[in-house]
């Protein structure tokens, strides 16, 4: 269990840490400073290599570039979860399964239901059927001991599985005009992974340049960038063997390594260039448009409905089971703590609305809403469904 607590522990920091950095952002957004922080978010940086040039503002480089490697940790998550975690068995998996269907489901319908007809405003159905892990299980650290453990494997899980929707989303629903070349060099750079996987390659730095290689030729290629960084993710070998006969496993290496820079760096940088949103010019009526109504409701009301009820289905049917010394009660507050969106819902939504005034910034601001509303009242119907210690 030293694994997995290590890695709540840390999640649960970096929840805390988000906060903190959103309402940096949401000063400097809203004050005099307005002006440094956009110069901020719009610096711009370019590298070159002969024919080869990426030119980008700092903020593109941070969503696709920084983010890339969040969602290489996730991928790492899934591959060492799915082979010997919490996600290696049926009996295991069925739970978080089910709960994250249902957790993406719904909120999605939710959506739809308010902005069905506007084709530009359903480009964002998918906003609200993302959990933020990291911030949910920051409001979990808060209530300590009073939480079972079962119940955190149960939200990580669940977590977990609906990031991997995501990327899934990501890579069906928002991908541009495709270049056959940049394609044809990503395949290629996949292919070297795999057969590095294969001969026992253990330079972990020969698998993060051929990983560059990939990230830039789909950059280019018209998928969104942060693909390949799941994809590399998933040719990181979980056990080799060192010259010696040793056996170790570079997955767990790197993923370890990488938590404290994704929790501590990438995710709060992400936050902090994302959330700055300017209120001055935002009225109640707007907040109640179509769009930032359905990601309010699909993530407050959605994503609790979503997941308590294929929960609970699944449980009477006997396809899954209670996480262990938890109840319903318990089960629910839970469910209400997955309606924290934050990071992944603004990263789905800078993909569905790449222009930030579409709608006036409510869309982030309904995404700000709903994930600290979740939080609270998550937080407040956990410490009365559970026992103090």
């Amino acid at each position: 269990m030293n694994f997995l607590e290590e890695f709540i522990k840390k999640e649960s920091s970096a929840g805390i840490l988000l906060i903190f950095v959103t309402i940096i952002a949401l000063i400097l957004k809203n004050t005099l400073l307005s002006p440094v922080y956009d110069a901020f978010l719009h610096t711009p940086v370019e590298i070159k290599f002969g024919a080869l040039q990426i030119a980008k503002p700092l903020l593109l480089w941070i969503n696709d570039g920084l983010m890339a490697i969040f969602f290489f940790l996730i991928g790492l998550e899934v591959k060492r979860e799915v082979l010997e975690g919490h996600l290696s068995s049926m009996k295991q998996i069925a739970l978080p399964a089910f709960a994250a269907l249902g957790g993406m489901v719904v909120p999605a319908l939710v959506y739809v239901y308010f902005n069905i007809g506007d084709e530009i405003a359903m480009r964002g159905w998918a906003i609200p059927t993302a959990t933020d892990i990291a911030f949910a299980l920051g409001i979990l650290a808060l209530l300590g001991k009073r939480v079972p453990l079962s119940l955190k494997i149960f939200l990580m899980a669940l977590a977990i599985i609906d990031d991997l929707g995501a990327i899934i989303i990501i890579a069906l629903f928002y991908t541009s005009e495709l270049s056959t070349f940049s394609i044809v060099v990503a395949g290629l750079s996949l292919t070297t992974l795999v057969i590095m996987n294969k001969l026992n390659v253990i330079k972990p730095a020969a698998y993060i340049l051929v990983g560059i290689v990939l990230w830039v030729s789909v950059l280019k290629s018209g998928v969104h960038a942060t693909l390949a960084g799941v994809a590399l993710a998933l040719t990181i070998p979980i056990v080799s063997i060192r010259a010696s006969g040793e056996k170790f496993s570079m997955l767990k290496e790197m993923e370890h390594s990488l938590h404290y820079w994704v929790a501590f760096f990438i995710l709060p940088l992400f936050a902090f260039v994302n959330a700055g949103i300017d209120l001055r010019g935002i009225s109640f009526e707007q907040i109640l448009d179509p769009v930032p109504l359905g990601i309010m409701l699909g993530l407050l009301l959605g994503k609790q409905v979503g997941v308590f009820s294929f929960s609970y289905i699944a449980i009477k049917l006997k396809l899954a089971s209670l996480p262990e010394g938890a109840n319903f009660k318990q089960l629910y507050a839970v469910s209400v703590l997955t309606g924290i969106g934050f990071t992944m819902s603004l990263f789905v939504n800078s993909l569905a609305f790449v222009d930030d005034t579409l709608y006036a910034y409510t869309d982030k601001l309904a995404v700000l809403i709903a994930s600290f509303t979740a939080g609270i009242l998550g937080y407040f119907l956990l410490r009365a469904f559970t026992k103090k210690i």
